[in-house]
């Protein structure tokens, strides 16, 4: 299989990484990875054997599939000074707001772009990620590109227009989660468990909420009513739930998140 490239090796492209060679989608040997940080570069040649490009250039020589893994406001720096080694290569980025049009502008040409937002949990195989494809993409890109990105978790195929809500929702969702987390750890704190229990549990039950939705395909408002029985504890807790405004202040935490991403792009 035709080498891959990563311009970026931060968390994210260790997680994507992880994935493919546990998969056996790439051998480490055909992998190759540049970073601005030497130590980080040294540390994912450490962990899974890949090879390490000295220069951006590098990786643009010698792959044939490049994933953009940097921040938003990156990508022009390190896609401009290599764009005439880039044609004819497929571009799979994963940078927060950055359009598949802006990205075929820097490059000056009609490039075969993915543009994927994934998040976090890949780190342990439990990502989410949805991609969108340039028209002048080849099926057999897509399929790369979906393959790479289940091998993280689930990916789904989505028109672009929705990726910024995307990022808003999945992107972001894992930080809204684990803030959840510890407010409900807290909670058990306060009512007198130890703090390693507490957080236990509070993670415990989150994950075991999720995996019911997604095992059922119920509602969550139809599991939601099978925990709260009539006058019980539950619908206690959810009554100061809705008085404080918690669906709202979710809904617009994923809106404003959404909004921002859409910034991004301009």
């Amino acid at each position: 299989m035709p080498p891959l490239g990563f311009i970026g090796a931060g968390n994210m492209a260790e997680a994507i990484i992880a994935g493919i060679i546990q998969k056996h989608m790439f051998a480490p040997g055909d992998i190759v990875a540049f970073d601005i940080d030497p130590k980080r570069m040294e540390a994912m040649a450490g962990r899974f054997g890949i090879s390490t490009a000295p220069h951006l250039e590098d990786v643009a020589l010698s792959a044939d599939t490049i994933i953009l893994a940097v921040k938003p406001g990156t990508v022009q720096a390190v896609v401009r000074p290599i764009k005439d080694l880039l044609q004819g290569k497929l571009l799979i980025s994963i940078a927060a707001g950055v359009s598949i049009a802006s990205i075929q502008a820097l490059t000056n040409s009609e490039a075969r772009v993915i543009r994927v937002m994934p998040n976090t949990p890949a780190l342990v195989m439990e990502g989410v990620s949805c991609l969108a494809c340039s028209p002048t993409c080849l099926e057999k890109d897509r399929e790369l590109a979906l393959r790479i990105f289940q091998g993280i978790g689930i990916c789904l195929e989505l028109d672009e227009r929705l990726i910024n809500a995307v990022t808003g929702l999945s992107g972001s969702g894992p930080a809204y989660g684990f803030l959840f987390i510890e407010a409900l750890a807290d909670g058990g704190v306060r009512a007198g468990l130890p703090r390693d229990v507490a957080l236990k549990l509070a993670a415990a039950t989150v994950k075991g909420a999720a995996a019911l939705v997604l095992s059922t395909g119920r509602h969550p408002g139809d599991l939601k009513d099978m925990v709260a029985s009539p006058g019980g504890t539950t619908i206690e807790g959810l009554a100061v739930l809705e008085s404080r405004g918690f669906r709202s202040a979710v809904m617009d935490a994923v809106f404003a998140a959404y909004q921002k991403a859409a910034g991004l792009g301009k």
